[in-house]
């Protein structure tokens, strides 16, 4: 059936659009076309002049909803955090694994397998983050779970059947040529929790990476002598970045640096999101440790850093608010730049004919009233 979205403003890739209707049909767009020219037998849904842009594609989300995918890799913890996180926009997700066994990693990716097959709404894919991380920089990460990439690990991550595989890892960690093997079997690989030198980051940049983990947290940092993980990603101009935009993970004034470096498309909003979201209770256990949410943002004992209770709606303002950027243009890096990291290009993040209804409508301050997966709304 067709339906068709009306009085709304539409953002597409030539700016934001008055007097159009956004057609859906089959779960895809079926075209952006004058009011006029919605057909009499479509199915209209007014938008009350809210602004209709591309749905949010979160490529790390460790929890939400008060469940933590570490806990329970299960469809029904995968359905979870994609509810909680589609209130505010996410349509497309990655739920995300942090160091653990590799019995568990193996139980995420069936999981994520039976997500996919069972519709679960928004799964693209599984972000498996460590073990395989530097010491040195392992931020909230279980030390104690670290391990080498090896055959059984490799042959592991390269399983996944069906959807996206994203794999964080530390270049120093292992070789050149096993992140050659990763990237030919399709998995994405970023490098994070890396003490990585500017040398050996530009290695693995030219086998077979093209992502970085939350840009400037737990990676060896810019310095005047040693450019490190942070100078060799500032100074490329191809590979993803995702940015963790709350104010508290990186400071502002460093993010709109980086964002004059690098060209805006190669940076994702991400939210490394933990169970919190969407809940009252600001309180968790992870691996053990509890984790609680002080001034907006999760941290374990010591006050180290443990994810975040940012959201993608949240992500999306802040970079309006915090780093001048257009709407625009933040929304461009949650949707559009993460589909692209994600191969996604030709399929999501954007409102043209042809790609999935996956959608957010926005009121005036941002927030989100509706959203929309496949053509679905909920």
């Amino acid at each position: 059936m067709l339906a068709a979205l009306v009085n709304g403003r539409v953002l597409t890739a030539a700016g934001i659009l008055d007097g159009q209707a956004v057609l859906i049909e089959g779960g895809r767009i079926a075209g952006v076309v004058p009011l006029a020219e919605v057909p009499a037998s479509a199915a209209r849904r007014d938008l009350a002049g809210g602004l209709l842009v591309p749905g949010y594609i979160d490529t790390q989300v460790n929890g939400g909803g008060g469940v933590l995918f570490n806990d329970a890799p299960t469809v029904e913890t995968i359905a979870a955090i994609g509810a909680a996180h589609r209130k505010f926009g996410t349509t497309g997700f990655l739920p995300t694994l942090i160091s653990d066994d590799l019995s568990v990693v193996d139980q995420a990716l069936r999981a994520t397998e039976a997500a996919i097959a069972a519709g679960v709404p928004g799964v693209l894919g599984v972000h498996i983050e460590g073990p395989f991380l530097n010491p040195k920089r392992k931020g909230i990460h279980d030390a104690g779970k670290f391990r080498i990439l090896d055959e059984a690990a490799i042959a592991l991550l390269s399983s996944l059947k069906v959807g996206r595989t994203l794999v964080t890892l530390a270049p120093e960690r292992t070789t050149p040529e096993t992140i050659q093997r990763l990237a030919d079997a399709g998995v994405h690989v970023a490098a994070g929790h890396t003490n990585a030198s500017y040398a050996t980051l530009r290695q693995a940049l030219d086998h077979g990476l093209t992502g970085v983990t939350h840009l400037f947290n737990a990676m060896s940092p810019l310095t005047s002598r040693e450019p490190g993980v942070v100078g060799a990603v500032l100074e490329n101009q191809d590979a993803w970045a995702g940015i963790i935009v709350d104010g508290r993970h990186v400071d502002p004034v460093t993010l709109k640096i980086a964002l004059r470096a690098r060209p805006l498309d190669r940076f994702m909003l991400v939210t490394d999101a933990m169970p919190t979201v969407g809940m009252t209770d600001k309180r968790f256990t992870l691996q053990g440790q509890e984790i609680v949410v002080r001034d907006g943002v999760c941290v374990g004992e010591g006050g180290t850093l443990a994810g975040s209770d940012l959201d993608m709606a949240g992500a999306v303002r802040n970079a309006v608010r915090m780093l001048d950027l257009s709407i625009a243009d933040a929304v461009m890096m949650a949707s559009a730049a993460p589909a692209a990291f994600l191969g996604l290009a030709d399929q999501r993040g954007r409102i043209a004919p042809g790609y999935a209804a996956d959608l957010c409508l926005l009121d005036d301050d941002l927030n989100v009233t509706a959203t929309w997966i496949d053509g679905n709304e909920g």
